[in-house]
């Protein structure tokens, strides 16, 4: 019963979500899960915001008696960040070698794609409905006798009527 927990003891749930990916993130990308959570630390937040690693890919060894060499780190990154992280290539070899304790990785190669989540990216804005629509509005929540439900169907309204083109 080694490395089982008594019941009722309160485990944090990031514990448990490293070691369920940690062994899934391994098989498929090559990596641990401490190197994502430490991209920030590796990266530096200039590069993190706009980058991810993406996997290790591991050359293959056609016999174990073959000489070991260095893995390709894949990163993901958006824009201009990739010419960035070009530039700052050797430093980051060396920081997530250093991170991995051993020279695991050689090169880099960049992928350009979307990084940031949808949560992240900056809502477009709605434009401001004109007379016609405030009214129409109005008019339809205006029966509605719950102050706050009335409310909220109005910024709901406002927020559709925004949205589409005049």
């Amino acid at each position: 019963m080694a490395g089982k927990r008594p019941f009722g003891n309160p485990v944090p749930v990031s514990d448990l979500a490293t070691q369920i990916l940690d062994p899934v993130l391994r098989k498929r990308a090559g990596m641990s899960i401490g190197l994502v959570q430490s991209w920030e630390e590796i990266a530096g937040p200039r590069l993190a915001g706009r980058s991810r690693p993406e996997k290790i890919q591991w050359p293959r060894r056609m016999h174990e008696d073959d000489p070991f060499e260095p893995a390709v780190l894949v990163i993901a990154c958006e824009g201009m960040a990739a010419l960035h992280l070009q530039h700052e290539t050797g430093e980051i070899i060396n920081r997530v070698n250093a991170f991995l304790g051993f020279n695991a990785v050689g090169r880099i190669r960049i992928v350009q794609k979307p990084v940031l989540s949808q949560k992240l990216r900056p809502k477009p804005a709605a434009r401001p409905l004109n007379d016609a629509e405030k009214s129409k509005l109005l008019q339809t929540v205006g029966k509605i006798e719950d102050d706050g439900l009335r409310a909220s169907l109005e910024r709901l309204g406002a927020t559709i009527l925004g949205q589409r083109k005049p």
